[in-house]
């Protein structure tokens, strides 16, 4: 089982996603659920596309951080 990192981001109606590991790939949602849901089957179909091409299926490498600043004050 491999695990690719997804960006979501909210959106004025709802989620959208991509996996920067995974180009083109992408999905919307209205919910976390759905997003999540929908997101797990674009990849899915991303990599049978990729296999019944004889594409070699990318390895994930992305990762994610979370950057600590101090907040800006007027």
């Amino acid at each position: 089982m491999t695990r690719y990192l997804t960006v979501v981001e909210r959106t004025a109606t709802g989620y959208s996603a991509y996996s920067p590991d995974l180009p083109g790939c992408v999905a919307t949602g209205s919910s976390r659920d759905e997003i999540d849901q929908n997101m797990r089957g674009a990849i899915q179909l991303y990599l049978e596309g990729l296999r019944a091409e004889g594409m070699k299926v990318p390895a994930a490498s992305s990762y994610s951080s979370y950057v600590e600043v101090p907040a800006w004050r007027r």
